[in-house]
């Protein structure tokens, strides 16, 4: 993921409702949700939850696809974890010790968390 995409998702899920439809979307998986199944299990009125998805939408955290006269929202997971790579690729300096210890440190579970990068021995030999 380049900086200037990790910074636009960023933005975009830095407003609450945002943060909120994008979670709840997460949740569903493949099977997302119309539009007013949002709007009603979030208890946001449809033409304010209309621009967040629009936004959402437009930097590609949604995917959206026409079900007859409604449109069906996805999370985009790819994007999520591209995200998450992008912050973690160089967690520690790829110090493995260090990464463990932060990660016991951290009240995440740890079946959701990335995996540790290992360390790589480079051999020696004629090229």
């Amino acid at each position: 993921m380049e900086r200037n995409t990790a910074l636009t998702v960023f933005d975009s899920l830095s407003s609450g409702v945002r943060l909120d439809v994008f979670r709840l979307l997460v949740k569903t998986g493949a099977d997302g949700m119309v539009a007013g199944e949002i709007a009603q299990a979030l208890e946001i009125p449809a033409n304010n939850l209309s621009f967040h998805l629009k936004a959402l939408t437009q930097v590609g955290m949604l995917g959206v696809t026409q079900e007859g006269r409604f449109l069906r929202y996805r999370a985009n997971i790819p994007q999520m974890l591209d995200l998450i790579g992008y912050l973690t690729e160089e967690c520690c300096a790829n110090d493995p010790g260090q990464c463990a210890t932060m990660r016991a440190a951290s009240t995440c579970d740890p079946a959701v968390l990335p995996a540790l990068a290992t360390t790589h021995t480079q051999t020696s030999g004629a090229f």
